[in-house]
């Protein structure tokens, strides 16, 4: 009986593995993309685990090779080790921003701390760092290309820079903060998640002055969903929290929405400020532990910037340049909703959007609720895809027999400009519950080379949160919704134009004030005529936007310029006062107050939080990098500045930039490949220029390290 019941328990572990998707390379599909249909909640676990099994059997033939450490055998080796668990954890955690429930959330918890352990096994395996040192130290005499040293410098970086120098207790102790770290990090995101679902505002007809007509229409179909016809149900969604600060006459109802915005994650079961607070304690310890003063130190040493005093320098330089002319814009703005109101008017937060987008539409005839029918989202795909068109030769085909993972995505394949295959592309426009606030590019498979020579194509994915359509109205865009979509396609394309050996190297896996260049330099495109002429039609008549529009546009393109500058300023500076810390914050609210007051362009709001929501830097991989946005903006700016002078389509400048950064990832130093695009390197004058800016100084040259 012993033995039946044995051979009941080995057949059905043999119908398990054969049944779980993961166990082996995706077949069956076009480009061997994941079959999202074969995929259950139950497969995750076991094939995470599975793949942890195998990471470490990997590594452990690494070390036992009794053959002298190489490049091969090691560093190359290394890189390969994680086959099986990249497969599944390249479904599962962009399934978890884009398709989470309370199941998904549960796993990636009890998912985390095993992780973070398994990756602390292999970066403090004293067998494996004793082989990596040994190529490394050999390295002059290696005879690598430029890729394979970038590859083996990394590889190398990673093991210092996770401990492998540390010894004894100081061994164990980063290892437990580096689990508790991953538990927190993950806990942070799923807070704000589960929080900003459970908003619901519900107004009533004589709430809705000032709404547009979509935003009205959403809310009475989210009403009726809930079984309240007649009623208007608005939630914190960022596109439904934004159009209503824009747009509400309200003034009561804009104060409610902000305070109820930025007082999410504050209190209650996923109040996060305790968490943040034991974030920032704990990248502290483990910083100290290295050897670093500060996180930020340890951060920033593997940047362009390199050090948090040239991060600062950055920093402070767009704050004196942009803070005098944020003073006149405000100075105007008040003057304008005094008169407006026909009494003083003290500009508050909650008030900023909707003067600002009223002065906008006075000055420039300009509203971007009256530009939504001239986006409609099909015609805006057409215009983002004819870019790559344009600019690479890139085609984009829906492919309908590619799985997908929600009726909303839709699946492309990519054609290059010779006619090959280069990718797939998915995307995925729209707010449901499971989704997370924001947009974003990911991917479920990176370009790589396989060890044959095959050049495995990519397979990324776009995701957004526009305004839903109606049953009368498709989805129509704002021109910040078209930015968004441009911006999130650049990382698409830094992702589907690679051409690496190695996926660790390729694609958007760059340094990280790099990173966003790609996806800032497209939204130049949003006002440029020429790109807006190829696209944007009435949704109903066909006709073409007018060019009275695409001027006010173009002409409004500077307006509150200095304010959103100053804004970024803001969260830059919240981002490196936590990670410069240097004993624990006592109070969270102040210290925020403090590390934001020298841009701060409103008086502080007694429980608004900008950090217990701040997700990029508590939960994504911005720690100590949020002021690479600004820093990626001089390069964009300055990259576009070519394109200006050469034609905004000009094929030698596209052909420049795809060769020497969009397709190169992180395989050389990326100054080097922005001065062998650009010819020099670059400076803040080309977005001091392109915001209306002037200059207050003549050093105007970024400090970065080589």
């Amino acid at each position: 009986m012993r033995k039946t019941l044995i051979g009941l328990a080995a057949a059905t572990a043999i119908m398990t593995q054969a049944q779980n998707p993961f166990y082996k390379p995706f077949e069956g599909t076009p480009h061997q993309t994941p079959p999202f249909g074969q995929i259950t909640m139950a497969d995750y676990e076991p094939a995470i685990e599975r793949g942890i099994t195998i990471g470490l059997e990997n590594v452990d033939a690494i070390v036992g090779n009794p053959e002298a450490p190489t490049f091969e055998n090691t560093i190359v080796a290394l890189e390969n080790s994680n086959t099986e668990l990249d497969r599944v954890l390249g479904v599962f955690y962009p399934l978890l921003s884009a398709l989470s429930d309370d199941a998904m959330m549960d796993l990636s918890t009890r998912m985390s701390p095993k992780l973070s352990d398994y990756s602390t096994k292999v970066s403090l395996n004293e067998g494996l760092w004793k082989k990596v040192k040994a190529v490394y130290d050999t390295r002059s005499t290696l005879n690598l290309n430029t890729e394979d040293s970038m590859l083996l410098d990394r590889t190398y970086k990673s093991f210092t820079r996770n401990g492998a120098l540390l010894e004894g207790a100081d061994r164990d102790e980063y290892a437990r903060l580096s689990s508790r770290l991953s538990e927190l990090t993950n806990k942070f995101g799923q807070n704000v998640l589960r929080e900003v679902n459970t908003y619901e505002i519900w107004l009533t007809a004589d709430d809705l002055d000032g709404l547009p007509a979509s935003s009205v229409e959403a809310a009475a179909l989210a009403a009726k969903e809930k079984g309240r016809e007649g009623e208007y149900l608005f939630t914190l969604v960022q596109p439904v929290y934004t159009a209503f600060l824009k747009n509400s006459s309200r003034r009561d109802l804009r104060e409610k929405m902000y305070r109820l915005y930025t007082g999410r994650n504050t209190k209650g079961e996923y109040n996060n400020l305790p968490v943040m607070k034991e974030i920032a304690e704990t990248r502290l310890k483990m910083a100290r532990l290295l050897g670093y003063d500060t996180y930020a130190d340890y951060a920033l040493e593997n940047t362009m910037a390199g050090t948090k005093e040239n991060v600062y320098s950055l920093l402070n330089s767009l704050r004196d340049a942009y803070r005098p002319a944020q003073q006149r814009e405000f100075a105007e703005l008040t003057e304008y909703a005094s008169r407006l109101e026909g009494k003083p008017v003290e500009l508050m937060p909650w008030d900023y959007s909707y003067y600002s987008n009223k002065l906008r539409e006075e000055k420039y005839a300009y509203n971007e609720e009256e530009l939504r029918p001239y986006f409609e989202l099909s015609n805006v795909v057409d215009g983002v895809f004819g870019l790559a068109g344009k600019l690479y030769g890139l085609s984009f085909k829906e492919n309908a027999e590619i799985p997908v993972y929600h009726p909303d995505v839709k699946a492309y394949d990519v054609i290059d400009n010779d006619g090959s295959y280069l990718g797939v592309i998915y995307t995925d426009f729209f707010p449901r519950d499971s989704k997370r606030p924001g947009a974003w590019m990911t991917d479920f498979k990176p370009q790589f080379t396989t060890a044959d020579g095959t050049d495995s194509r990519p397979h990324v994915t776009i995701v957004m949160n526009f305004t839903k359509p109606t049953a009368d109205t498709p989805a129509l865009l704002t021109p910040y919704e078209v930015e968004t979509f441009l911006h999130e396609f650049g990382h698409g394309l830094h992702g589907l134009l690679a051409r690496t050996k190695y996926a660790s190297l390729s694609g958007t896996n760059v340094l990280r004030d790099f990173v966003e260049l790609p996806s800032q330099f497209n939204e130049n495109y949003l006002t440029e005529k020429e790109f807006l002429d190829g696209f944007a039609r009435h949704y109903k008549t066909g006709e073409p936007i007018p060019a009275e529009q695409v001027e006010r546009i173009i002409a409004s393109s500077q307006f509150g310029a200095a304010y959103a500058c100053l804004r970024q300023l803001s969260f830059g500076l919240l981002d490196m006062a936590w990670h410069t810390i240097t004993e624990p914050v006592d109070d969270p609210e102040a210290f925020e107050r403090e590390a934001m007051a020298s841009v701060a362009m409103f008086a502080p709001i007694d429980g608004s939080v900008t950090g217990t929501t701040f997700n990029h830097i508590f939960s994504g991989g911005y720690a100590a990098g949020y002021y690479s946005y600004k820093w990626a903006e001089v390069l964009d700016a300055d990259a576009f500045a070519r394109f200006q002078e050469e034609g905004i389509f000009s094929q030698e400048a596209a052909k420049s930039f795809r060769d020497n950064v969009l397709s190169r990832g992180g395989t050389e130093n990326p100054a080097v490949l922005y001065r062998r695009f650009r010819g020099h390197d670059a400076t803040i004058d080309a977005l001091l220029k392109r915001d209306g800016i002037t200059p207050v100084t003549t050093d105007a040259r970024l400090d970065r390290k080589d």
